[in-house]
């Protein structure tokens, strides 16, 4: 498997009571695979993996790979913190026919370098050699990395590690990744906002993106990585500045304000992180999403405006970008958008 284009990290759509809607899973893959996504990655930090049980966890990846054989490919995230739940998390994608799994850093308990290396990846990628194994690199979620350096011995090592998830904002580091494992070792970005420059710096030439917000404009992300690869970088360079007010609410900042005991009133940052924005702003466009599981929760009013916003002027401007949507599920985006009602329900 080729690791190129764009692939979607899938939200996991949740029933107002919490449970997984299953059957609105099954509609967003129809969606991503109408769109020509290259591929999905269910089950990842945008699926809120932490807060699905292994049963709901391995039950993801099933749907997912039924829906998607012979539309799109898919990358399984398998990942743990525990060498022992990874192998066995592998084993059940690859027994449902995933040729290819997604391995976070192993978070919380932060191994080094040399052990993520020596005792997590190699321990998968040996135990399953045809099967593709993908690092996930993204400190910030975990408190640890493997190092460009344990990456390049580990892909020398093991022939089934030709890719890495590249989520770290670090472009010196993914410089010394390409550098270090050659021009067919495959680069994909992990962060929206940093695919197309990490596809045409040449000191990376990244092949790709896993992207959060192809959950709602699969083709626009989709069409971007297309135009890179295929020399257009002004025509892509284009569609980005288009989505860019997407790529730019992954996380949502803002100052919200707080009603002290004493009765005054302060300024707390909050940041609202995926996938929240993500999930809320596809309620708001009537695609299947439902809340985020506890202890993630809602937006302030301040972050609600911040992604009203965003939609606002991405309809104005492009509505190319969210055309697609308003077709597919049969909704109209302007009307939702204008809704003070929808809006009021998705915070606190």
């Amino acid at each position: 498997m080729r690791f190129e284009g764009a692939w979607t990290a899938l939200v996991t759509p949740m029933a107002q009571n919490g449970s997984v809607d299953w059957e609105g899973l099954k509609k967003n893959l129809q969606f991503q695979a109408s769109q020509g996504i290259t591929g999905v990655v269910p089950t990842g930090t945008t699926g809120e993996s932490p807060t699905l049980d292994w049963d709901e966890h391995n039950r993801v990846v099933e749907v997912t790979l039924a829906e998607s054989a012979g539309k799109c490919e898919v990358l399984a995230g398998t990942g743990s913190n525990s060498t022992s739940e990874a192998v066995e998390s592998t084993r059940h994608a690859v027994e449902y026919g995933a040729k290819a799994a997604l391995l976070v850093d192993c978070y919380y308990n932060g191994p080094s370098s040399l052990e993520l290396r020596k005792e997590y990846y190699d321990v998968v990628a040996t135990e399953f050699q045809e099967t593709a194994i993908v690092p996930y690199i993204i400190p910030g979620r975990t408190g640890t990395a493997m190092t460009a350096e344990d990456l390049a011995i580990l892909a020398s090592d093991r022939s089934n590690v030709t890719a890495v998830k590249e989520a770290t904002g670090d472009l010196e580091r993914m410089a010394r990744t390409r550098e270090l494992c050659g021009p067919d070792f495959s680069i994909m970005s992990g962060d929206d906002d940093l695919t197309f420059r990490m596809m045409t710096e040449p000191r990376i030439r990244a092949d790709g993106v896993i992207s959060v917000m192809s959950n709602i404009a699969p083709a626009a992300v989709h069409k971007m990585t297309r135009l890179i690869v295929n020399g257009d970088v002004r025509g892509a360079e284009a569609v980005r500045t288009a989505l860019d007010p997407l790529f730019g609410v992954v996380v949502v900042k803002v100052n919200s304000r707080r009603g002290m005991p004493d009765g005054a009133i302060v300024e707390v940052s909050d940041r609202f992180r995926n996938p929240l924005p993500v999930k809320t702003m596809m309620s708001v466009l009537g695609m299947p999403s439902g809340p985020c599981r506890k202890p993630l929760g809602k937006m302030s009013v301040d972050g609600l405006a911040v992604l009203r916003s965003t939609l606002s002027s991405v309809w104005e401007r492009n509505p190319e970008i969210l055309r697609p949507v308003g077709e597919f599920y049969g909704v109209d985006i302007a009307r939702r958008i204008d809704n003070d009602d929808i809006w009021s329900s998705l915070g606190y």
